[in-house]
């Protein structure tokens, strides 16, 4: 199951979101995700564990769990074509 986790400190590491989620089973992987100019934290994370019991336990367990600080906010991920559109395009006028 992918999870996405959000309102994270900046300083987390991806070791301690594996360490984390890995208590309450395998973590296949853990990615922080960065700005790729400055590579500083955007402040959110994917986690991947391969047992959905796992992770649901992990989801109850660590969602509003501070982390450095800051109540994680940790829900299952939603495949991309599930969000809304973030708009886009320029548009001036025709």
């Amino acid at each position: 199951m992918n999870i996405y986790v959000g309102n994270l400190a900046y300083g987390v590491t991806q070791d301690e979101l594996r360490d984390a989620f890995g208590a309450y089973g395998q973590v296949e992987s853990a990615n922080l995700i960065t700005d790729k100019f400055t590579g500083e934290s955007k402040g959110f994370a994917f986690v991947e564990m391969p047992n959905n019991s796992e992770a649901d336990a992990a989801i109850k367990a660590l969602n509003e769990t501070p982390l450095k600080g800051r109540p994680m906010r940790v829900n299952q991920a939603k495949p991309r074509s599930d969000r809304p559109s973030r708009g886009g395009g320029g548009g001036g006028r025709w």
